[in-house]
């Protein structure tokens, strides 16, 4: 035995690597034609002089042959109108089905057309093999007015070599689905980090209107967010052109269920992919925690997330998040489940519209923390958030009861892990205002969750 590949080949003095085998999956792997036939030894048999026989005559085969094509195509109908007679099918000329050897597969299909509604699905059957074909057009047609795209402009604050900080103007682009309404405005769920760290929001729509969105909640944790669209600035023809979302229920689905994917893939606009549910409750590590989410083979792509993943009947299942990428792997997308999403969205429906707040007039807390990343909470068996490390003396903070050694998990019930996010989040709230901040404090030689009402302070307090 050999302790590794360099030692082997240092004994057969080889000067290049030893390069494995290729493995190929359920087939057999032959290096030439014949390879694997076994050929008997032995001396050829004794072959004696060959006696020549007079070659019959041109015309004399001819006639011979027509009359052997003859009978056989005679043969060949009656068999064929026999079988047709028999069992009231049509054989498809235009058939494409391999035969290998003695193997009989049937070259006939037969097609059983279901009607639900104006969906319909159709099952194409030739001889043991069975495909579904599923027509998705109705669902597209209905179902993409309620889907959006999303344009976020951001601010990416980045070092150069020197160490200087520089800030550059970015856009990104992602998907999201309307589902409701109140009096004033149209909301829309998606992604959260689809519109994290946005400067402005702008939402196009299926009749090619553009409109700016506002903020109404956002859960990092779940990744998911809810922005508005007031209905003053979109046009009447707007309002006819889209339609809210149906939601389903994800609980139901099943492995190998037909599902259809429509977002703003690559940022061009609307498309509709197809594929099956490939597996339910797939557990993934994603930047912002651990999901349990459906996977698909239907092409989720940049700038799908948010999108819509939906069932045959056109209702809302899933919630495009991301994708398995890398050489080698095809077809692994990830949906957040819309049974796990609904409580979320319906939260953050509820939260009042926020609007950026003007320089000066944006709120305080009064502290300073440090984020208690994932890998640390395992550690030392902390909760994930904002570590205090300081509390200021009668800031709006300290009157609340939040003191040194607290870990923010929420801040007006949504999740929050960085200084960096709560400071995002604090840009739509104003001095005055009254937020709900969760906190994680040490107690019993544990951690138990409180919750303090803060009456949020002026910047210029700081």
């Amino acid at each position: 035995m050999y302790e590794d590949d360099n030692e082997r080949r240092e004994e057969m003095n080889e000067s290049t690597p030893v390069v494995p085998r290729p493995h190929y999956t359920s087939y057999q792997y032959t290096s030439s034609p014949g390879a694997g036939v076994h050929i008997p030894e032995g001396p050829a048999p004794a072959q004696g002089p060959k006696n020549k026989k007079k070659k019959p005559g041109f015309f004399r085969k001819a006639l011979v042959s027509v009359a052997l094509g003859l009978i056989f195509g005679l043969c060949a109908g009656g068999a064929f109108y026999l079988v047709n007679v028999l069992t009231d099918t049509k054989t498809e000329a235009e058939a494409d089905i391999p035969v290998s050897g003695k193997k009989e597969i049937s070259v006939t299909e037969t097609t059983d057309r279901i009607s639900n509604g104006d969906k319909k699905i159709t099952t194409t059957t030739a001889g043991s093999a069975k495909t579904t074909v599923t027509d998705v057009t109705k669902v597209a047609a209905d179902v993409t007015p309620a889907v959006v795209a999303i344009t976020n402009d951001m601010v990416i604050t980045g070092t150069t070599w020197f160490g200087q900080e520089i800030q550059q103007q970015s856009e990104a682009s992602g998907s999201g689905i309307i589902v409701g309404e109140d009096d004033d405005e149209l909301l829309i769920v998606t992604n959260e980090h689809v519109v994290s760290d946005a400067t402005t929001l702008s939402v196009q729509f299926v009749d090619g209107s553009v409109a700016e969105a506002n903020f109404k909640g956002q859960d990092k944790a779940a990744d998911i967010a809810v922005i508005a669209v007031e209905f003053d600035s979109l046009s009447q023809n707007t309002i006819d052109a889209i339609k809210i979302a149906t939601l389903g229920d994800s609980e139901s689905l099943e492995v190998g269920e037909p599902v259809i994917a429509i977002g703003n893939a690559l940022g061009y606009g609307q498309s509709v992919t197809t594929g099956i549910v490939s597996a339910l409750n797939r557990t993934i590590e994603l930047d912002n925690g651990e999901h349990a989410l459906i996977q698909t083979d239907a092409a989720i792509n940049p700038g799908n997330s948010g999108g819509a993943l939906l069932n045959i009947d056109g209702e809302l299942i899933g919630i495009n998040e991301a994708k398995a990428g890398g050489n080698g792997i095809e077809g692994m997308g990830y949906a957040i489940p819309i049974s796990t999403a609904r409580p979320i969205i319906e939260e953050l429906m509820n939260k009042s519209t926020k609007k950026k707040v003007e320089e000066g007039k944006q709120a305080y807390l009064g502290i300073a923390g440090v984020a208690v990343a994932r890998d640390v909470a395992d550690t030392y068996d902390m909760p994930e958030g904002i570590y205090l490390a300081q509390v200021e003396s009668g800031s709006p903070a300290d009157e609340a009861g939040l003191k040194k050694g607290d870990i923010i998990t929420k801040f007006d019930g949504q999740s929050v892990s960085s200084m960096e996010e709560l400071k995002d989040l604090m840009q739509y709230y104003e001095a005055g205002e009254e937020v709900e901040v969760t906190v994680q404090t040490q107690k019993d030689g544990g951690y138990a969750e409180e919750k303090h009402t803060v009456k949020l302070g002026a910047k210029s307090e700081t």
